[in-house]
C-alpha cells in the first residue's frame, strides 16, 4: 500500500477495501526498511498515527463520512508545528520546543482525514544551506545517488515521498524549497501564490517577522502525482483568521479564450543551462504542444538579475539584526552559507530598504504584465542536475553556482506567483530531471492542468528503492 498514490489510498479507505490501520502499518514498515538508508524522517509518530488510523476506521464502520484524504500518511517539515511534538528546526536548542497546536496547513490536512506520520529533516533553522543537513539529525541522502544532494530546504519530505515512506509531504518554499527537492528526488511539488494558503510565520513567539519572511515564504505540498498535488491544493487553500494575508480566491478560474499560451525559457537570464535540463524543458514543451497549448520560446523572463539582487538585499537586510544570535544556533559550519550570502549582498540602510520595497512592487508589476500575455511559463527548476551535498556552503564559487542554478525558483518566489514542479524522466546518469510551470497569481489550476499533461506524456518516476 505504500506504493499507492494518495488519491488511491483515500478512495480505498473510504470504500472499506483497506483499513486506515493497514495503510499506516504499511508505511511504518516502509520507514523501518528505508529510513536508515536515507535519513529523511526525523521524529516518527508511530503510536499517534496508529491511534488516528483507528479513529478513521471507527468512523467508517459507524457510517460517518470520511474526508478526501482519509487515511493518507504525510510527513511534516521540522519547522512546521504538529501539536504535542517538538518543532526542533533541526537544532538541539529547540529539542524540547513542544508545539501547543497544529500549524494551519497541518490542521487542514488532518481535517481532510490525512494522518501525520512523522517530522522530516531540513537544513538547520532553514539557514544552513540548500542541502538537507541539520545539526540535530545529520544528512539526508538522495535516494537516486548518495553523492548528490536531495536538495532543500524541504529535502526530507522530497525523499520520504519519493521512497514511499509517506504519500504526501508538507514543506515550505521561499526560493525553491519544495520545488528543488521534488526535482532532485523525482516527485512533484506546488508552490502556491502568496496568500493562497493560510499560515502563521510567528515561529518562536508572539511577534511577526519582517516583510520578506511574511511574503516570500509559502507552505506547499510534495507528492508523487499531479492528481495528489491537486487534492492537497484543494485541501490547503483558503483564508483563516490567523492569517490576514490569506485570500478567498476561487480554486479554479475562468477558462481562457483559445489555446493557452506558454512561454518557454530554458536558460533564464542567459547564464547557462545543462544539456540534460534543456532537454527536459524541450520534452515538456513538446508534451504541451501535443496537448493543444500554444507554446512559444521567448527571449527571457522579466528583469531576472535585478530581481535576484533585490531579493538578496531585502532578505539580508531583514535578517542582519538577528544574525549574531541566530548563528550561535547553527552549529559548527552551519553559518557558512549565510556568511557567504551576506558578503555577496550586504544589507542596505533605511533609505535603501524603502527603495527596495518600491523595486519589489515594480518587478511584480513587470511579471503580471508578462503573465497577462503568457498565462504560463515553462522553465527549469534547477539549471543543472543535482549537485554534491553542501556545495553552496563550500566557498563563494559554490554559493554562486547554486544561486545561479536556482534562479528561476528565487525570482518566482520574489514575485509571489504559483509554480508546479513536475518530473520529466531520467538523465544519462540516471538522475531525475524536471521542470516547473509558473502561472498567473491565483491560477494554480492552470499550472496543475499543464503539469498533468506533462505527467501524462512523460510518466512518473517514484516510489523507488534507495540506491545508496
Amino acid at each position: 500500500m505504500w506504493q499507492l498514490p494518495a488519491t488511491a489510498i483515500a478512495a480505498a479507505v473510504r470504500s472499506g477495501k483497506v483499513s486506515a490501520r493497514e495503510v499506516v502499518d504499511a508505511h511504518l514498515a516502509r520507514i523501518a526498511e528505508v529510513n536508515p538508508q536515507v535519513n529523511a524522517v526525523t521524529q516518527l509518530l508511530a503510536d499517534r498515527a496508529r491511534a488516528a488510523a483507528r479513529e478513521t476506521d471507527r468512523a467508517r464502520a459507524a457510517g460517518e463520512r470520511l474526508g478526501p484524504l482519509a487515511g493518507v500518511p504525510f510527513t511534516v517539515k521540522e519547522c512546521i508545528r504538529i501539536e504535542g511534538v517538538p518543532t526542533t528546526f533541526g537544532t538541539p536548542r529547540f529539542r524540547e520546543l513542544i508545539a501547543p497546536a497544529d500549524a494551519v496547513p497541518v490542521a487542514r490536512l488532518r481535517a481532510a482525514g490525512a494522518i501525520p506520520i512523522g517530522h522530516s529533516n531540513m537544513p538547520t533553522l532553514i539557514l544552513a544551506g540548500m542541502h538537507t543537513r541539520s545539526e540535530l539529525y545529520g544528512d539526508t541522502r538522495n535516494p537516486w545517488d548518495a553523492a548528490r544532494t536531495p536538495g532543500g530546504s524541504s529535502g526530507g519530505d522530497g525523499v520520504a515521498v519519493a521512497t514511499g515512506m509517506s504519500a504526501l509531504g508538507l514543506g515550505n518554499d521561499s526560493g525553491g524549497s519544495v520545488r528543488i527537492p521534488a526535482s532532485f528526488s523525482g516527485v512533484a511539488a506546488l508552490k502556491p501564490t502568496t496568500g493562497r494558503f493560510a499560515a502563521d510565520q510567528r515561529m518562536l513567539g508572539p511577534d511577526d517577522p519582517g516583510p520578506a519572511s511574511q511574503l516570500l515564504v509559502t507552505d506547499g505540498p510534495l507528492a508523487r502525482t499531479v492528481a495528489d498535488l491537486r487534492l492537497a491544493y484543494e485541501t490547503l487553500a483558503g483564508p483563516d483568521p490567523r492569517d490576514p494575508r490569506a485570500v478567498p480566491a476561487p480554486l479554479y478560474g475562468e477558462p481562457l479564450d483559445g489555446p493557452t499560451r506558454v512561454a518557454v525559457v530554458a536558460d533564464p537570464g542567459g547564464h547557462g543551462v545543462h544539456p540534460s535540463v534543456r532537454r527536459a524543458v524541450e520534452a515538456a514543451a513538446e508534451a504541451l504542444r501535443d496537448a493543444g497549448y500554444q507554446v512559444d520560446e521567448v527571449p527571457d523572463v522579466p528583469r531576472l538579475d535585478e530581481a535576484l539582487k533585490a531579493y538578496q538585499q531585502l532578505t539580508n537586510t531583514e535578517f542582519t539584526p538577528s544574525w549574531p544570535a541566530v548563528r550561535q544556533l547553527l552549529g559548527e559550519g552551519g553559518d557558512r552559507y549565510i556568511e557567504l550570502t551576506m558578503r555577496h549582498s550586504p544589507p542596505v540602510d533605511a533609505a535603501g530598504l524603502i527603495g527596495l520595497m518600491g523595486t519589489w512592487m515594480n518587478i511584480r508589476r513587470s511579471w503580471t504584465e508578462f503573465l497577462d500575455a503568457y498565462p504560463l511559463l515553462l522553465g527549469p527548476v534547477f539549471t543543472e542536475p543535482a549537485v554534491e551535498p553542501g556545495l553552496e556552503s563550500r566557498d563563494e564559487a559554490g554559493r554562486a553556482r547554486v544561486a545561479s542554478a536556482m534562479r528561476l525558483c528565487s525570482v518566482t518566489s520574489f514575485v509571489g506567483v504559483p509554480a508546479v514542479a513536475v518530473p520529466t524522466g531520467l538523465d544519462p546518469d540516471g538522475l531525475p530531471t524536471g521542470v516547473q510551470l509558473v502561472g498567473r497569481p491565483f491560477r494554480e489550476d492552470l499550472c496543475l492542468a499543464a503539469a498533468q499533461h506533462v505527467e501524462d506524456r512523460l510518466g512518473t518516476l517514484t516510489p523507488i528503492d534507495p540506491r545508496v
